[in-house]
């Protein structure tokens, strides 16, 4: 049971429900909710970033006072804590009605990040955000999940740029008390602690836990007294430290994760691991089977038949991988309670043939679970690619590696404007038609003056956040004026805005568009078509080469040369993501192909009506259909990467200049762009009827979750290589 603690201030008796609200985080994803939320004080609504457990532990009790007192307001909130309680049942959810006799058999998801909201800041970026909406769809669904990860109580980190560009990372310490985390006791009231060993000393674990809707997450911790000084911050940072580090998390949250569901009493029905991180899970599974009695061979079949394991990285080099003496050192002498030995351990994570011996984290998962698939059709074709070996008798297109394109959490990433446009358009009841398929084509005859109202609503609310950021900024900690510039605060709300957030990887290309500088700023300074760029990302802390990157993008955004009409955002997060997929006109994505598992912001930006330009990879290679945005025309294979670059810079200047600035710029008397409107049509109708994350949990319920959960026959296909 969660430990009870003080969240908020006190509260007004009638609203007592407030604080079971603002600590399930399903608050988040309710337009009814959110706007409740907001109406208590919207200047500490803003101040406080959405934060409303800060929000309730600062506002006035005369406020709430007077919220109580106000009979329209009541209404409101009766109305919310009524859904926050049919929110809690299963039985008329997609899942309840299709699959009644399953809702009992959990399904255990572990992820090393989760990204559900901004104010619970223990992710870095595209992985967590996934896991994030995975877990949220799950709950709108009724899907039995529950979610196992790492709390990170010093986060990920806080980006701040010095004057010259260079990204410093600053610890981000996260006050559980500002969270919806509490921390876990057993039924006897006591801290309730999983053990495990690594590098040869017990670590005591404890776990925080949270809600997304109707889905429970368990959160460890090291930070304890009973470990070594050493031990209690093995858990505190996301991707901080070296391999060793690394490697530690990762059997703590493999091994403890398991240990931490049993003392719950959690019987999982399927496991499903997202990304390699999560692979000793299946190895902690084999032990616990083989120390019941159960064969070596048996334990692993029995764990194949219940783990699903999703990939999400195309490049053999982005898989973790450990040397074999440090996975053994930490591991210490499992193999014994496995009957088996050390070599047969570490053969489950080795790629038979190649030269490099090193432990790898997804072929464990590989070799251990019996569904494996990628994140979009193009990831798992090449995931065939890379892991064709491991089936030698097979041909590519025969290795049993699937794919199940990512989507975006429609109700978490739509804003609430484009909402209420659908509510006019279809009718208040289209949340509960997404999987009509007529229902998203009657998009082809929404008013483009209508939407592009909207559009111009959500975009004049980015710029003014965009100021609002800057003075903020300006205020508490730059030091020099053209940190204020780079900010965007020359940025214009008439001119067409191109937006390109992500990770700052050099795959990615931020800087694909400043290869010929004269060539741009033609395209940006034309005071008669005007076109500006807003940046933002950050670079991994260990990552040189990106950081190199991203400065140099800085450098383009205060200098006199762009005009003010280049812009970099500081502090990459979920709060300004929001902002920036709601606003910008359109979402560029520039990967290296074939390097982009699968992009998600795209998908988001086209749930806003945002069409995207980038390169065919990933999600964009299915969702591209000719209407709903732009396609940078593949180059000849070839190993020259700087032909390559080369070729889609060009091939992205000729696209902005020959058909995305005349369009965006054609208007009719109404200085509607209707010409543009109707590509926002097609992105809105292609995202939201092929792309959602419904879509996506519906494929892995079907596909996966389902038949493991029934046991049903499958065509069990191990690695022989």
């Amino acid at each position: 049971m969660p430990h009870s603690r003080a969240k908020v201030a006190a509260l007004p008796p009638r609203l007592q429900g407030l604080t079971a609200l603002v600590t399930n985080l399903s608050w988040s994803w309710n337009r009814e909710a959110r706007d409740l939320i907001r109406s208590i004080d919207l200047p500490l609504w803003r101040q406080y970033r959405h934060n409303p457990i800060l929000l309730l532990r600062e506002v006035a009790a005369e406020r709430l006072e007077e919220l109580a007192s106000n009979p329209d307001w009541v209404r409101r909130y009766d109305r919310v804590m009524e859904w926050l309680a049919s929110d809690q049942q299963n039985e008329r959810t997609w899942f309840g009605r299709r699959y009644p006799e399953l809702t009992t058999r959990p399904i255990a998801y572990f992820c090393a990040e989760f990204g559900l909201h901004s104010s619970v800041p223990i992710y870095s970026g595209g992985l967590g955000v996934l896991a994030g909406d995975h877990c949220k769809q799950a709950s709108d669904l009724g899907l039995p999940l529950i979610g196992v990860g790492l709390s990170y109580m010093q986060g990920y980190f806080d980006q701040r740029l010095r004057g010259d560009g260079w990204q410093e990372d600053s610890d981000e310490v996260v006050d559980p008390d500002s969270t919806p985390l509490v921390e876990l006791n057993g039924p006897d009231g006591e801290r309730l602690l999983a053990v495990v060993n690594t590098f040869g000393r017990p670590v005591h674990v404890r776990i925080w836990t949270m809600r997304a809707g109707r889905v429970p997450l368990y959160l460890l911790d090291s930070n304890l007294e009973e470990n070594h000084p050493d031990d209690r911050g093995l858990l505190n940072k996301l991707y901080g430290g070296g391999l060793d580090l690394r490697l530690r998390q990762e059997w703590i949250l493999g091994v403890a994760g398991v240990r931490v569901l049993r003392a719950l009493g959690v019987a999982p029905a399927v496991w499903h691991a997202n990304e390699g991180h999560a692979a000793f899970m299946m190895l902690e599974r084999v032990r616990e089977l083989t120390a019941a009695g159960t064969s070596w061979d048996d334990a692993v079949a029995e764990v194949r038949r219940t783990t699903v394991f999703t990939t999400h990285t195309p490049v053999p080099a982005g898989h973790d991988a450990f040397d074999a003496d440090h996975v053994l050192a930490c591991a210490g002498p499992i193999w014994e309670e496995m009957g088996a030995s050390a070599e047969q351990v570490l053969a489950l994570g080795r790629h038979p043939g190649r030269a490099d011996s090193r432990f790898q984290m997804t072929v464990l998962a590989i070799h251990l679970a019996g569904r494996v698939n990628g994140v979009s059709q193009r990831h798992g074709h090449v995931s065939r690619e890379i892991w064709h070996d491991l089936w030698p008798d097979h041909s590519q297109d025969d290795v049993p590696i699937g794919a199940i394109t990512n989507g975006a959490h429609l109700a978490t990433w739509m804003a609430n404007p484009m909402m209420e446009l659908l509510d006019r358009h279809f009718g208040p009841d289209w949340g509960d038609r997404l999987d009509d398929s007529s229902l998203w084509e009657q998009l082809r005859h929404l008013d483009p003056a209508a939407l592009w109202a909207v559009h111009q609503e959500l975009k004049g609310t980015l710029m003014g956040f965009i100021r609002e950021e800057a003075r903020r900024r300006f205020a508490t900690q730059w030091t020099e004026a053209n940190q204020a510039v780079a900010a965007g605060t020359l940025l214009h709300p008439y001119a067409l805005t191109i937006g390109f957030a992500r990770r700052f990887a050099t795959y990615k290309r931020a800087s694909l568009l400043f290869r010929d500088p004269e060539r741009l700023r033609r395209l940006l300074c034309d005071h008669r078509r005007p076109v500006q760029i807003i940046f933002a990302g950050k670079a991994h802390p260990a990552d040189n080469p990106g950081k190199e990157l991203l400065q140099q993008v800085f450098r383009q955004s205060h200098g006199s040369f762009f005009e003010g009409r280049v812009a970099f955002l500081e502090d990459y997060d979920m709060h300004l993501a929001h902002a920036l997929v709601h606003g910008v006109d359109i979402w560029m994505n520039l990967p290296r192909v074939p390097l982009e598992a699968s992009g998600t912001s795209g998908m988001k930006a086209a749930l806003n009506g945002v069409p995207q330009v980038g390169t065919i990879d990933g999600w964009w290679e299915e969702g591209y259909d000719g209407t709903n945005g732009w396609a940078i025309p593949l180059a000849q294979p070839s190993d020259d990467l700087e032909a390559q670059d080369g070729h889609d810079a060009e091939q992205l200047y000729r696209l902005l200049e020959e058909e995305i600035v005349p369009l965006y710029y054609n208007r009719d008397g109404r200085d509607v762009p209707v010409g543009w409107a109707d590509r926002m049509r097609n992105a809105l109708r292609v995202a939201g009827s092929r792309f959602t994350a419904r879509r996506m949990l519906i494929e892995y319920a079907e596909r996966y979750y389902v038949p493991a959960m029934r046991g049903d026959p499958f065509p069990d296909d191990p690695p022989r290589g």
